[in-house]
């Protein structure tokens, strides 16, 4: 039986906590959902392209105050600087659909980029919710790593603390950077599966 979802609204947003998700959960320790999509420069991409390197996968959702609070702190960009210049992966994903919130054009998604001076390897545009319904996005952000066999690693929460308050960033546990930086480094990943916080994904009904 599928658990009513919370739904509590922030200034005509919605922020979720979810007790289970709608579609099933991808287990930790199962190799990720393949998926193509085109990005905001007209190039396909697809996951088992990069099966030789770590792919984080970041949902994003422009006008979504949890992700104002990463990209306005920097913790964000400095995030995708860092791992992407040590060979991984970082691929943000729009799932917001036209008409609603966070919705994208290829040169919407680009001038975000270039405002927020963010550095992802690319914004993949899935305006349909094809990729978001298939790896069970749920907020923005709601995290996924992947290692080079195409192994999910992690998946949930950017971090421990739930707010939209930037002075929380130094407060909490980066359960990104600590996932990824463990599994570079050869060692076990302590906490692989927290419960995603933010806005709802705008999908399409």
């Amino acid at each position: 039986m599928i658990k009513s979802i919370l739904l509590v609204s922030v200034v005509s947003l919605v922020t979720v906590s979810f007790s289970q998700n709608v579609l099933a959960r991808l287990k930790i320790g199962t190799l990720a959902p393949n998926f193509t999509l085109r990005d905001s420069n007209g190039q396909l991409h697809s996951l088992s392209a990069y099966k030789d390197n770590y792919v984080v996968l970041e949902w994003t959702n422009h006008d979504c105050p949890f992700v104002v609070k990463h990209y306005k702190s920097g913790n964000m960009q400095k995030m995708q600087n860092e791992f992407t210049n040590k060979g991984v992966i970082w691929l943000t994903v729009i799932s917001s659909a036209p008409a609603k919130q966070g919705y994208c054009t290829p040169e919407k998604a680009n001038e975000i980029v270039n405002r927020e001076k963010a550095s992802p390897s690319a914004v993949l545009l899935d305006p349909k919710g094809t990729v978001g319904r298939l790896y069970n996005a749920k907020t923005t952000p709601h995290m996924y790593i992947i290692d080079p066999l195409g192994t999910l690693l992690y998946q949930g929460a950017i971090d421990s603390i739930r707010s939209t308050k930037i002075g929380d960033i130094p407060k909490a546990k980066n359960y990104v950077w600590v996932a990824l930086n463990a599994s570079m480094n050869g060692k076990a990943i302590n906490v692989s599966d927290t419960q995603p916080y933010g806005c709802s994904v705008k999908y399409a009904k």
